[in-house]
């Protein structure tokens, strides 16, 4: 097994901790209406729970406001129910066969705090990573150790596997700073 081999293991691993970062930032709000910010809300209907997306159609006609029209008129009040007590701070107006979500305007302080939000989710996907890294090291110096891999490849291992991590901080980095972007 050659070092490259070690690396090519936890670039999945690296991927899929940024993909996951990057489904959390949709979820935090901003100054416009994106459908994922309410779609994995959970909802308990008929003693079962469903996420929203399950239950209707999402839609965003627009910036600030959020459509959800029920499949079933019996799903209304169930969603309605959900999205008060989700702490999204959304007004809900039932009208006829849909339900309208308008987002209030962002205040400083509420952009500060999900600045905030946003470098502790940040945080914890480097954080991830680079326990991952470790773990991929401590495997490359074991089969050093074993001489599966020469002393030269697991120290030119050590450094692209410290590469291919600044490439994903790199990636988490600008990632946040556009969602921050976003928030003014």
């Amino acid at each position: 097994m050659t070092y490259k081999e070690f690396i090519d293991k936890v670039k999945p691993e690296f991927e899929k901790s940024f993909k996951f970062l990057e489904g959390e930032l949709a979820k935090i709000r901003t100054s416009r209406a994106s459908p994922s910010l309410v779609e994995d809300i959970e909802v308990t209907a008929f003693g079962q729970k469903f996420s929203l997306k399950q239950l209707g159609a999402i839609s965003t006609p627009s910036t600030n406001q959020i459509v959800i029209q029920p499949w079933d008129a019996s799903y209304m009040e169930p969603i309605e129910k959900a999205i008060s007590q989700s702490g999204l701070g959304m007004s809900c107006a039932v009208d006829k066969d849909v339900i309208r979500l308008n987002l209030p305007m962002l205040t400083e302080e509420y952009r500060l705090s999900l600045g905030k939000v946003l470098n502790e989710k940040a945080e914890t996907a480097k954080q991830v990573m680079r326990r991952q890294r470790e773990d991929t090291w401590n495997k490359i110096q074991a089969a050093q150790k074993d001489k599966l891999i020469s002393e030269d490849d697991k120290f030119r291992g050590k450094d692209e596997l410290q590469k291919v991590v600044d490439d994903y901080q790199e990636k988490i980095k600008s990632l946040v700073e556009k969602k921050k972007n976003e928030l003014i």
